[in-house]
């Protein structure tokens, strides 16, 4: 897990080490453990890295990493079965010179060409110059858990981990007006019809599961993507079987994910993700590792007792940290800048400071179970989608026992006409929702005229909703278009701004592909979201956790916070800004703040104190 940036231009007085250095300076909290710069002898490609030593901690696995006399590298990330292809390329004849994950990539290129990356089970983003070719082939994870961002105008290409290494070389900071309408009126930054596109006019984002090739001889950067997750076969497989074969890629999934030649620990919030996680560590003889939680005693939705109920059952080391609102609003900007995007929720706030808990305890590696919501169909808000593809099934008798089943968990489906018409007329139903999201743009008054201008006509734009005919549509949707990238966004800058590696055993890509094979009520039955992954773990998690009915998302107190005098003079200032940017009108100064739960939908004035800090530390709107 590092920072890495690079330069390429025709033009040779714009690749130099003055502007690699302040790159890699921007990105120093990425990788605190060394730096390195490269630049070739014709001077039109150059290499900087920012390192955070995680797998061979000698200087043989320095970056940026030659190989063949050919090949140069800067990467971010893990390739967790590096030993596996490391023996498979030595019986082609290759041979290397360190114990890094780093090297292998650099044979792997060198064998496979572009398909290497077909090869690779990781998180991974990595630029590999071929100096005879002339050529950058780069590189983003399936999922994207990390980052890669690039700027291209006339001969220039220019790349990097974060934003802010781009904005040091002098690349613009604009903000793209539409993206910040969006956010403000619906509360995304990302545009599911076009992952390339971020807040910012004049820096892209390589979108996840795809590989971009750019040329000096013809100054183009090609894009294609090179895997993708089939949301339509389905397996004829037991139940039985299907347990043991997620039990066996889970555990081989972790056991890759704990490689590492530092001390790894995991984070707990006690819900079954990471508490699944928790005791597949523990199984794999990991005695010693210490967990990480953020509890908050006294707030309904707090955790803190099936975290300490699976500690003891575990009998595993957990240390806690309590965030509140003095922190969030001393803390605030400096975890906007680390964002760079907006973002949706104090949630967020309370992911940092467990990433700071575990800096703080020596700890550079942390396990999180992020994925498994999207992927298993862990959210409440997948259920009714479940329910229409029974109705679309004519399974009247099972969706009457599955209804039955939530309600009796005090889980409340609204499923009414329009369920039932959008069951039978998916298509019309995205259209609806779109048509929905769209109207909250048009019926936002609090917008001023003069951002309203600015984006009429496009109102639309960045606005899609897919057509959902089965569960797995809305999985899909969720998990490789539009939502988890954007979470594992906020996991990745968090972890990073700490010096931290975050790694999720729930996004090895066999397991997801195999749990998108499963029928649907596999994922979804009896009353419970992720059933199968319960089943798994039956008799191994205590069942008050196990069996518990209820989805409590990651959440701290924000609405007790939104209503402390310190928090409500900050998103006043913040609205303040917005109405002197003319972004706001100026009668949002009259309205009384509404003080909102993290995950609820009408969360307008977070997002008011959210961009308007955004604004003040990284300049966006000129």
């Amino acid at each position: 897990m590092c920072g890495i940036a690079g330069i390429l231009s025709t033009n040779k007085n714009i690749v130099n080490k003055h502007s690699l250095k302040k790159m890699a300076n921007a990105l120093s909290h990425r990788g605190p453990d060394g730096e390195g710069f490269w630049i070739n002898a014709e001077n039109n490609i150059g290499l900087a890295h920012r390192r955070l030593a995680i797998i061979d901690l000698s200087e043989n696995a320095a970056q940026p990493m030659h190989f063949a006399d050919r090949y140069s590298i800067t990467f971010n990330g893990e390739i967790y079965n590096y030993k596996e292809l490391k023996k498979l390329l030595q019986s082609k004849g290759y041979t290397f010179k360190s114990e890094s994950d780093t090297e292998v990539i650099l044979a792997a290129y060198d064998f496979y060409k572009n398909n290497c990356v077909q090869y690779f089970d990781g998180m991974f983003a990595f630029a590999i110059w071929d100096e005879v070719e002339q050529m950058l082939f780069c590189a983003r994870d399936i999922f994207g858990e990390k980052p890669f961002y690039y700027f291209f105008e006339k001969n220039v290409f220019a790349f990097a981990s974060e934003m802010k290494a781009l904005w040091n070389i002098g690349i613009n900071k604009n903000a793209d007006e539409k993206m910040m309408v969006n956010y403000l009126a619906l509360g995304h930054v990302q545009n599911a019809t076009n992952k390339s596109q971020t807040f910012f006019k004049d820096i892209f984002s390589l979108p996840p599961a795809h590989v971009g090739m750019f040329t000096l001889q013809n100054l183009h950067f090609k894009i294609y993507k090179y895997k993708d997750v089939d949301k339509k076969t389905t397996l004829k497989i037991s139940e039985n079987d299907a347990i043991e074969k997620i039990n066996n890629l889970l555990t081989t999934s972790i056991s890759m994910r704990l490689r590492s030649d530092v001390p790894i620990g995991s984070s707990l919030s006690g819900g079954i993700d990471s508490s699944t996680i928790a005791y597949l560590i523990k199984e794999q003889n990991k005695n010693s590792f210490k967990t990480f939680s953020a509890i908050f005693p006294g707030f309904e939705k707090d955790e803190s007792l099936f975290i300490q109920e699976l500690s003891q059952s575990l009998s595993i080391q957990n240390f806690g940290t309590t965030p509140n609102e003095l922190g969030l609003i001393k803390d605030f900007e400096k975890l906007c800048y680390h964002q760079e995007e907006p973002f949706t929720s104090s949630s967020i706030y309370a992911q940092y400071k467990v990433f700071e808990l575990a800096k703080n305890h020596n700890i550079k590696v942390l396990l999180d179970g992020q994925g498994a919501d999207e992927v298993f169909g862990g959210y409440t808000k997948y259920i009714h989608w479940y329910l229409q593809e029974l109705i679309n099934c004519n399974k009247f008798a099972k969706f009457k026992n599955e209804f039955g089943a939530f309600a009796k968990n005090k889980i409340d489906i609204k499923f009414g006409l329009k369920n039932i018409a959008a069951t039978y007329m998916p298509a019309h139903a995205a259209v609806a929702l779109e048509k929905n999201e769209a109207n909250k743009i048009l019926k936002n008054n609090n917008l001023s005229a003069e951002i309203r201008q600015l984006v009429k006509g496009n109102e639309t734009e960045g606005i899609y909703k897919p057509v959902v005919t089965m569960l797995n549509d809305i999985l899909y949707y969720n998990t490789m278009q539009y939502g988890l990238e954007e979470l594992l966004r906020y996991a990745d800058r968090n972890s990073m701004a700490h010096g931290v590696e975050v790694r999720l055993p729930f996004l090895n890509y066999e397991l997801v592909q195999f749990i998108f094979s499963l029928p649907p009520f596999f994922k979804i039955s009896n009353g419970f979201t992720k059933s199968i992954l319960r089943k798994t773990m039956q008799n191994k998690l205590p069942n008050s956790i196990l069996w518990n009915p209820i989805k409590t998302g990651f959440e701290p107190p924000q609405k007790i916070w939104m209503q402390s005098k310190i928090v409500q003079e900050y998103i006043y200032n913040a609205k303040e800004l917005l109405v002197s940017e003319k972004i706001l009108n100026a009668k949002v100064l009259q309205q009384k703040i509404n003080a909102t739960n993290a995950h609820q939908i009408d969360n307008a004035d977070w997002r008011y104190l959210n961009l308007a800090a955004a604004l003040k530390i990284n300049n966006y709107y000129t």
